[in-house]
């Protein structure tokens, strides 16, 4: 069934969605993959990320909650976490800023003595119809928060990740599709791509796996927050499985990339799109 239209404020809150999107909270069992890890998770607050934090804690995993200030969320995806007996920790701020990078993975590493997995999640896009719509901080903002982060908290955790650690970044299916109103969004979920490439074979000697997922449309704030009420309404209709997905859809990805299950995959995106293809 397509999505009542809708519409928020950027960056959009989880209560506000109609229907509520399902994040796995009464569906995933976990079978202690990630039993004693330590997981920091950009955007961890909702939608995408709220999936993988509750998967995560189900399999065993303490969780640290990056978020920028959506403190609702951020509440109720601890709940779920410390339901499922794990410690969570929530850092709010701007991981647009190299300063926050380095504090939240600082954050992690004094709370919990460890760091074992660190899922680039948070996203920023807008739709844009025409080049002039684009402002320059906007482009330069969907950059910093995008794919400059990853870079920064990549660079904050490898020092403290042992080998078995492993980073999961969150690209896109717009990495290879790339519509004409997406146009900085896109162009960061390609670089993504390539800096998961380029990373995973940098890191492979320290022991360290390197890998990202790229979503198809998903039922999460992003949506009606950046998007019309008519694009809302269609979002997944051009998809081969004709919806949208839910984010708990997206959480076996993550975590079977974030276990040993994954032992021979590094630099690898894997797709999880509705079946559109990426080629």
């Amino acid at each position: 069934m397509p999505q009542p239209p809708q519409q928020q404020q950027p960056p959009g809150v989880e209560a506000a969605l109609r229907p509520q999107a399902d994040h796995g909270e009464h569906s995933y069992r976990g079978s202690g993959k990630l039993q004693g890890k330590v997981a920091l998770i950009t955007g961890g607050d909702s939608g995408i990320g709220r999936a993988v934090a509750i998967a995560f804690a189900r399999e065993g995993a303490d969780v640290v909650v990056s978020y920028l200030d959506e403190e609702d969320d951020a509440q109720e995806t601890r709940r779920w976490v410390e339901q499922a007996g794990r410690r969570c920790l929530l850092v709010p701020g701007d991981i647009a800023a190299a300063s926050h990078c380095r504090h939240v993975v600082q954050r992690a590493v004094d709370d919990f003595g460890r760091l074992d997995i660190l899922v680039n999640n948070a996203g920023f896009q807008m739709v844009r119809q025409s080049l002039d719509e684009i402002s320059d901080d906007e482009w330069t903002h969907t950059f910093d928060v995008n794919i400059h982060a990853q870079f920064y908290l990549c660079k904050a955790a490898v020092p403290h990740m042992r080998p078995g650690a492993t980073i999961v970044n969150t690209s896109s299916v717009n990495a290879t599709k790339a519509p004409p109103y997406l146009l900085a969004y896109s162009a960061t979920k390609a670089a993504i791509a390539n800096f998961t490439a380029s990373l995973g074979q940098l890191l492979a000697d320290r022991g360290i796996r390197v890998n990202c997922v790229a979503p198809g449309p998903i039922w999460t704030p992003l949506i009606p927050s950046t998007m019309t009420p008519r694009q809302v309404e269609q979002a997944g209709q051009d998809v081969p499985l004709k919806r949208i997905g839910q984010p708990r859809e997206l959480a076996p990805a993550f975590v079977f990339l974030a276990s040993e299950d994954s032992s021979y995959v590094t630099g690898a995106l894997y797709a999880v799109t509705g079946g559109t293809p990426m080629l």
